[in-house]
């Protein structure tokens, strides 16, 4: 009689995990940037697809619990509010008017050569403001007067953001079969930088040891 084999704890799954526990980060990675890719399909959904990517991720690090994709699909429709639906409608809005302004740029238009790098900035910025929107927790969800404060206040978090974005567009640039990929790591950079900051927030905030204090 042949005994089954025991699996190791790095290949044993939780029920309802997809990967196991060795891969549990990239595979976090790749089911939320699968399921944020095709939230975002209908292009008006994007707010709440990236703030539910983010939900989902912060939920996995902070109660050290698997992603899955129900908890994803329960954070979407808790976002799909109308606001996020009109918030969504700013996205092709804003790329409508970053490619027409591309456009100018490249005629003979006094002034194009400043406009030009004008425009990158304001991407940037945009990309930035936004990824940092969608990441953050309640009450300030998809607060976008919260995320243009906590891109001023934390210049470094933004600065590392930057980077991410510009990241992600060499990647769309030099490999476009990545694209539906991408928005997981983004979502995980914009959580992360977000949950250092409020970490941060709170270690000002707590009180210092009164000098002078008697030890018992």
């Amino acid at each position: 009689m042949t005994q089954a084999p025991t699996l190791s704890p790095s290949d044993r799954r939780e029920p309802g995990e997809v990967f196991s526990a060795g891969f549990t980060l990239f595979a976090d990675m790749l089911l939320v940037g699968l399921l944020t890719g095709v939230a975002c399909l209908p292009v008006v959904t994007a707010p709440a697809a990236f703030a539910a990517a983010s939900a989902t991720l912060r939920r996995a690090a902070e109660d050290a619990v698997p992603v899955k994709a129900g908890t994803y699909a329960a954070q979407l429709g808790a976002r799909l509010t109308r606001g996020s639906l009109a918030g969504g409608l700013a996205v092709p809005l804003l790329a409508v008017i970053l490619l027409v302004d591309h456009a100018l740029t490249r005629s003979t238009m006094p002034g194009a050569d400043v406009v030009a790098p004008a425009l990158v900035l304001l991407a940037l910025g945009s990309a930035v403001v936004a990824l940092r929107t969608t990441a953050l927790p309640a009450p300030h969800t998809l607060s976008l007067r919260e995320g243009l404060l906590r891109s001023v206040a934390d210049p470094r978090g933004s600065l590392l953001l930057t980077g991410a974005v510009v990241l992600a567009a060499l990647l769309v640039w030099s490999i476009p079969v990545l694209i539906p990929l991408l928005p997981g790591p983004l979502a995980f950079a914009a959580t992360v930088v977000d949950m250092r900051f409020a970490g941060e927030g709170r270690a000002e905030d707590s009180p210092e040891p009164e000098a002078g204090r008697t030890r018992n």
